[in-house]
């Protein structure tokens, strides 16, 4: 599947992606969490994560590409290089129509393999633990990423 950079006629069909591929996140990220504390993050969670998304698209900071297979965009990517020591993969999505081909694998080793040829030595990726990042946990640690154990508590003060 050819791994082009991402240009600003992408822009839509990138969002919608984005939207349909994380859907079920967020129903999992309401599952695990307090609903008030869940709805104190994500009041409209389409509208923020749209946002999230077209700020990184916009980001002259961020490269991203997209995975496109016979015109239709199927997945893309953000890579931030954060220092001289390390690049992040910040932000990843698949379709969920091309789910389970390997796109998502596809796209995190040519993320790895751009930070490399910048002279990066370590890449990370950050998701969650909850059910509905399970697929994307496989992806990572099937492409040699190593968890970092952590834990990250929220308590609402209002």
């Amino acid at each position: 599947m050819p791994i082009r950079p991402y240009v600003s006629s992408d822009r839509e069909a990138v969002v919608a992606l984005s939207l349909r591929a994380w859907e079920p996140v967020f129903v999992s990220i309401k599952e695990a969490l307090d609903l008030t504390l869940y709805q104190h993050f994500f009041p409209d969670w389409r509208e923020s994560q749209q946002k999230s998304v077209e700020e990184v698209m916009a980001d002259a900071n961020m490269h991203v590409w997209v995975a496109e297979e016979d015109g239709q965009i199927a997945g893309f990517t953000a890579i931030a290089i954060r220092s001289a020591e390390m690049g992040e993969i910040y932000m990843i999505a698949v379709d969920p129509s091309f789910q389970g081909r390997r796109v998502g694998s596809q796209l995190t080793r040519h993320s790895t393999d751009w930070m490399r040829e910048q002279g990066v030595p370590v890449a990370m990726v950050e998701t969650g633990a909850d059910p509905g990042h399970a697929q994307a946990r496989r992806t990572y640690e099937r492409n040699g990423f190593k968890q970092w154990p952590a834990a990250r508590y929220f308590k609402l003060l209002t």
